[in-house]
């Protein structure tokens, strides 16, 4: 793999599983601004040891590690403050953070919900949610109004919203 490709493919990974990461620090650090600074420090060390990553392993999981490990010296880094977590505290928050978050259980549902939409209306939502769409031009291709075609969007977004929390709703129930 030349260097173009493995940057590229690490630049992919990372940022399919940089929302897990973050959300995963969140759960250990008292900040949002923490969170992006050891994230980043995570990301470096990961690009930095990239070529002991295994391929065909779960990068999610490695970078998770990565990034505990880089939350715990942060930790250190801080030790002098008064808010600062037990070891034990910070062992159970980190096993806590580790599972599946609710961003993820969101996206789960999300996925789910879209499935069940009939293929048109799906392929409709997921077009206008596309990067560099302009929504007056896929309405004008719909051959409908702007403003009649925002008001069928934000039906279709209803229904999705709608299904996820009914299917979030029932889980929670099971």
């Amino acid at each position: 793999m030349n260097d173009d490709d493995r940057y590229e493919a690490f630049t992919r990974l990372l940022m399919e599983h940089a929302p897990r990461v973050r959300s995963f620090l969140r759960g250990l650090l008292p900040s949002w601004s923490e969170v992006e600074e050891v994230a980043q420090e995570a990301s470096l060390v990961a690009w930095r040891k990239f070529d002991d990553f295994e391929e065909g392993t779960s990068f999610g999981g490695w970078l998770l590690t990565i990034a505990r490990f880089e939350a715990l010296k942060y930790r250190r880094r801080v030790a002098r403050s008064p808010l600062v977590f037990v070891d034990d505290v910070w062992d159970l928050l980190a096993e806590e953070a580790s599972g599946e978050g609710v961003q993820q259980i969101r996206r789960r549902h999300l996925e789910g919900c879209l499935e069940k939409m009939d293929i048109s209306k799906r392929e409709l939502l997921l077009k206008v949610h596309s990067p560099g769409v302009v929504m007056r031009e896929v309405a004008l291709q719909a051959g409908k109004s702007e403003q009649a075609f925002y008001k069928i969007i934000q039906r279709l977004r209803a229904v999705l919203l709608d299904c996820v929390s009914k299917t979030i709703a029932a889980e929670g129930e099971a």
